[in-house]
């Protein structure tokens, strides 16, 4: 919400040009920057600027009225202090925005000082959410290990992270590596500013360029207004790219040219953007055979690799098994109010002795489900088996038994092939496919249809 000169930026949402340069006027002597838009469209593709701070929205607008808008700006930017104005007989509706989410409202003809004064009162507000929002992150970036691997890495992370270096973040899925990139951004100079993550794996690869460093108005079927990319959302802080491994050629060809000339060109745009941004990457993939096999670019992976982070797997680091599964089963009780819970020492020996394939995330999702599903207040070794054999049922028992018909069963077989599948894959949906020889949108609809979940860590 502030620019490179320190000052808040405000957004104003008018379609009367008198109000949009009244305002403007009385908040640039209060030397907030205000940036305007005459309608509702305008208004939210200009709202997605992270140096947005505050909005004034008018209420009566033709399209979008402010109430459509308002409710789009909970949606994407719940933080965000929005301001109503109200001309006569809206009064009622400027009530129920308030009730609705906005932070104030204003009456016209509008009075310069409650102009001043809600302005200075959504700045403090905001400073006081960002202050809470990043003790919360500083205290959820903890990372729990006292393993000689870990202390290795957590040393490595300690001295890369004040700097401006990038960071290639490498290890098996489940080990934590967004964890480790959040780490990284808190303790740089950039801990004030946005943590934007982008799972290029995830993104269509039509959509990757768009999706990245943003698009015109118009550039393409759907483009229906001008959409910031993820660096400039970035601008000022941390861009994660996880997965990146998984990047095709021609994308990887113009983040090369992104961090080289640290600007970015919209698509369907003819002006570079410059962006201040730093770069973290992670994946799971060797980079340098895929280098050696064609699949990535040697320069962009020397760009990213300045310093290289490696989170180590579970089964390396058996000794943190008993302070990683108490944290996550203090976590559980408390989401999910199951009562007290303990882990009893052959509970803790039971799990110490597992290879943990999906390392902490498997283990996270163990230690949950017991915590629900055990009968007693001390979790026992029994239990554990249980959870876990329950969880690799596919290779120890009949998981067709319940099929009463050949559909049935076969649609029990491939949902339990996809989904070992996906958990092979770390729920890297592309990468799945192409291993299937299946489309992805098609791989997308039986997801939908069996309702698999990916598992959270």
């Amino acid at each position: 919400m502030v620019n490179n000169n320190g000052t808040m930026k405000a957004l104003i949402i008018d379609d009367e040009a008198g109000i949009r340069e009244a305002l403007r006027m009385t908040l640039r002597s209060a030397r907030i920057d205000c940036v305007l838009a005459e309608d509702g469209v305008a208004g939210l593709a200009a709202a997605e600027s992270p140096e947005i701070g505050l909005v004034f929205l008018d209420i009566k607008m033709p399209g979008k009225d402010g109430m459509e808008v308002l409710a789009e700006l909970r949606t994407r930017r719940p933080d965000l202090p929005v301001v109503m104005i109200s001309g006569h007989g809206t009064i009622e509706t400027a009530v129920q925005a308030t009730q609705q989410g906005a932070f104030d409202f204003l009456e016209k003809p509008l009075d310069r000082d409650r102009v001043l004064l809600i302005a200075r009162n959504a700045t403090q507000t905001v400073k006081l959410q960002r202050e809470n929002v990043k003790l919360r992150g500083r205290d959820a970036t903890r990372i729990i290990g006292e393993a000689a691997v870990m202390r290795e890495m957590l040393m490595a992370i300690d001295r890369v992270g004040p700097t401006t270096a990038r960071v290639l973040i490498t290890g098996e899925n489940g080990t934590g590596k967004e964890l480790v990139a959040r780490r990284l951004h808190d303790l740089s100079s950039r801990a004030d500013g946005p943590f934007v993550d982008v799972n290029c794996a995830a993104i269509p690869k039509d959509l990757l360029e768009s999706e990245l460093f943003g698009h015109e108005k118009g550039s393409f079927t759907g483009a229906h207004a001008r959409k910031m990319g993820k660096f400039e959302l970035a601008d000022g802080g941390t861009l994660f790219l996880d997965e990146v491994g998984d990047m095709d050629l021609e994308a990887q060809a113009k983040m090369l040219r992104v961090l080289e000339q640290h600007k970015v060109e919209r698509v369907g745009g003819n002006e570079p953007v410059a962006v201040d941004v730093r770069v973290l990457a992670a994946t799971n993939k060797d980079l340098m055979k895929e280098v050696s096999e064609g699949r990535f670019r040697e320069d962009l992976y020397y760009r990213l690799n300045v310093v290289e982070v490696r989170c180590p797997p579970l089964r390396e680091r058996r000794e943190d098994v008993p302070a990683l599964a108490g944290a996550f089963l203090e976590e559980a009780v408390r989401r999910n109010g199951t009562g007290a819970r303990s882990l009893g020492s052959e509970a803790i020996q039971t799990l110490q002795r597992q290879d943990w394939p999906g390392n902490v995330r498997q283990l996270k999702n163990t230690v949950e489900h017991v915590a629900i599903l055990a009968p007693a207040e001390e979790i026992t070794g029994a239990d554990i088996d249980r959870a876990v054999g329950a969880r690799t049922a596919a290779t120890t028992e009949d998981p067709y038994r319940g099929a009463n018909s050949f559909e049935e069963f076969k649609d029990v077989a491939e949902r339990e092939f996809l989904e070992r599948r996906l958990l092979e894959n770390g729920w890297n949906v592309k990468r799945t496919a192409e291993l299937l020889s299946m489309q992805r949108s098609n791989l997308y609809k039986k997801i939908e249809k069996y309702q698999l979940k990916k598992p959270q860590l």
